[in-house]
């Protein structure tokens, strides 16, 4: 670890995936690192509770990013399987593609993708918020719990499949709905909540050329007053 103009740089060549980990997880981590050669590392920059940035300069292997907390972690390159999995609050931003189950079981915080994410997209996410440059994969948000899906591209099958609660917009094509996801009105309320989104999100899309996806509760039983645990 090499400290440089006030940011932490670790390079993954010379060290190891561990080495930086247990750095970001000492009790006062620098609050801004530089993790250079990751080659496709898996489990970068997991676990994080300080309000630290990390930009990783290279593609990542699996479950980079997983379980944050606080954190601000930007991977300029793609991301494998996982990316970002049951993060807690904070925000990772993938700067190419990312793999199967982007965002999994995720609460809080955002994901941004600026390319395009695989399969399982927001797999029971729980409240996280994830914006999808491009397309997404078959079977995205599939028993999507709480939170936005906001794809900017198209969608694959089965979109939507076993959802509870969970947002979904679309701009492109969806390739098919999955079991209980139903096309809904696009009100003032959910414009606003999508121009926030993509602001957030540093996007430039028109939230009025997006269409919403929900749930038809029929496959569960839904009962209003406990909305917001689902």
């Amino acid at each position: 670890m090499a400290a440089l103009t006030g940011v932490e740089v670790a390079d993954l060549a010379m060290s190891s995936v561990r080495d930086l980990n247990q750095a970001l997880h000492a009790p006062r981590p620098a609050p801004a690192w530089r993790v250079l050669n990751p080659r496709g590392a898996h489990s970068v920059a997991c676990g994080l509770k300080d309000e630290v940035t990390v930009d990783i300069e290279g593609h990542v292997g699996y479950y980079c990013a997983g379980m944050n907390q606080h954190a601000t972690v930007t991977v300029h390159g793609n991301a494998g399987v996982g990316v970002a999995e049951n993060m807690m609050s904070g925000t990772v931003r993938v700067c190419g593609d990312a793999s199967q189950s982007a965002g999994a079981t995720a609460h809080g915080g955002l994901l941004v993708i600026e390319g395009n994410s695989a399969a399982r997209c927001g797999i029971s996410m729980k409240g996280v918020d994830i914006v999808v440059g491009g397309n997404v994969g078959h079977m995205s948000a599939f028993m999507g719990q709480a939170g936005r899906l906001v794809v900017c591209g198209d969608a694959g099958d089965a979109l939507g499949d076993s959802l509870y609660e969970a947002r979904i917009y679309v701009k492109g094509t969806v390739k098919s709905l999955g079991a209980d996801c139903v096309e809904k009105e696009m009100r003032d309320e959910h414009l606003a909540e999508l121009a926030e989104l993509l602001k957030a999100a540093d996007f430039d899309d028109d939230p009025a050329a997006f269409r919403r996806y929900g749930s038809a509760r029929q496959l569960y039983h839904f009962t209003v007053d406990n909305s917001t645990t689902y």
